[in-house]
């Protein structure tokens, strides 16, 4: 019987076939030779690497995908310290919170603004800092679950506020809210509006709008979750597209008499990921000093990606700067002879018109005209083995490889990957 190569040995063969640090590849020698099958020590490795955050193509048609990281950005800093927290003009201390709530500010026409680190974050912070030991009102339409068990009931209790359902599921009318605010012993702090950012509810419905809710005698607060800036779209050269139906806008929301809107910095807007509150200065400012605040307060790499983003909407450029709207503003011609050119340079697969999301809960029910390649058969993990890996939708026994979520540069990283498949 043949002695197993020392784990040494093994180790230092396995570092001229896969990027790991040497005590990396250690582990999988030693663990391949403890099974008893050394040939199985680079799968071993491999499937360390593949543990990691990796780069790939997304191929699913789903601009934003959240598995996938939301919004794609391309991040690059020079590696020397930031004025993350230092006042240039005086040589002190000074405050994270100026750079890029600042920008925000300035591109939804709010008197202040506040970045945390995600949107749930957003939602926890202004009820604790708000309504802590009060009461909040919430339409029974709009006590919903989005996404990873953030319920907004679970949300209030966190946040030590307590929830008051007002209206039905279906039909919520001001008076309900009205009934809410002025019954004898309440003590409502804000009514929140929340968003239905991925799911509709049709048919015999009625909610009632910021414009409507701001007569009442406590701030609203809406959470926008998607996070389109303005309506308008200012950054389009054509204008808000039709896909985005009636998706709200933090301008519009505040100009309709809301106190404060929270929504995600890596949906719509298309940055990193990060969260926003933004509004009237004295409940923002209320927030800032809320001791959660400094515990979700982004970091500095956050920040910078975060104000480059924004810039590209003050310069009117996000269309090209920004790639979830570069991406969604590609003509479907320009994807029908992409698609054709793989198919052409792979010899497998037909072009297919597809339906492609925005993805990430944004404009729910929405789709976007695509086009795509379709190859008979389940080839999605062979996909996945490519190098960079490329990530399809199944569906039917049919592969489907949907050019609205790919750069142009990584056609030819799904041309490879289809070539690569047996």
């Amino acid at each position: 019987m043949d002695r197993p190569p020392s784990v040494d040995v093994l180790a230092r063969r396995l570092a001229g076939e896969i990027d790991l640090p040497h005590p990396l590849l250690v582990d999988a020698a030693r663990a391949a030779i403890a099974a008893g099958d050394p040939d199985s020590a680079g799968e071993r490795a491999r499937a360390t690497s593949r543990m990691l955050l990796t780069r790939v193509v997304n191929a699913t048609g789903v601009v934003l995908h959240t598995n996938l990281g939301r919004a794609p950005l391309e991040v690059t800093a020079p590696a020397r310290p930031s004025t993350v927290e230092f006042d240039l003009a005086t040589g002190r201390r000074g405050s994270r919170h100026r750079g890029a709530a600042a920008l925000v500010s300035r591109l939804v026409g709010a008197e202040a603004a506040l970045v945390v680190n995600n949107n749930a974050a957003a939602v926890l912070l202004v009820v604790a800092a708000l309504a802590a030991g009060r009461e909040v009102a919430v339409s029974r339409g709009e006590s919903v679950e989005i996404g990873g068990s953030f319920r907004v009931p679970e949300v209030m209790a966190q946040g030590g506020a307590r929830l008051v359902d007002v209206g039905t599921t279906n039909r919520t009318r001001l008076e309900d809210y009205r009934r809410a605010v002025d019954t004898p012993g309440a003590d409502i702090a804000f009514t929140l509006k929340v968003h239905p950012s991925n799911y509709r509810v049709d048919g015999f419905v009625e909610s009632v709008p910021v414009s409507r809710l701001a007569t009442l005698t406590v701030p609203v607060v809406a959470d926008l979750g998607s996070g389109l800036l303005d309506a308008a779209c200012p950054w389009l050269p054509g204008g808000p597209p039709a896909w985005l139906g009636d998706e709200p806008a933090a301008r519009q929301t505040l100009e309709a008499g809301a106190g404060l809107v929270t929504f995600s910095t890596d949906k719509l807007l298309g940055g990193p990921q990060g969260g926003i509150i933004a509004g009237r200065a004295d409940l923002v400012a209320t927030c800032a000093r809320h001791p959660l605040a400094r515990a979700l307060r982004p970091g500095g790499l956050v920040l910078g990606a975060l104000e480059s983003t924004l810039l590209a909407y003050l310069r009117r450029d996000a269309h090209v700067a920004i790639p979830f709207w570069r991406l969604t503003q590609t003509p479907v011609a320009d994807l029908e002879r992409r698609a054709r050119a793989v198919v052409a340079a792979t010899g497998r697969g037909e072009v297919i018109a597809t339906t492609a999301l925005p993805g990430a809960g944004s404009a729910p029910g929405v789709g976007l005209a695509s086009m795509g390649i379709a190859i008979p058969g389940d080839l999605s993990a062979g996909l996945r083995a490519s190098d960079p890996p490329v990530i399809a939708r199944v569906r039917d026994e049919i592969t489907v490889l949907d050019l609205r979520s790919v750069e142009p540069d990584d056609d030819r990283h799904v041309v490879e990957a289809v070539r690569g498949l047996v």
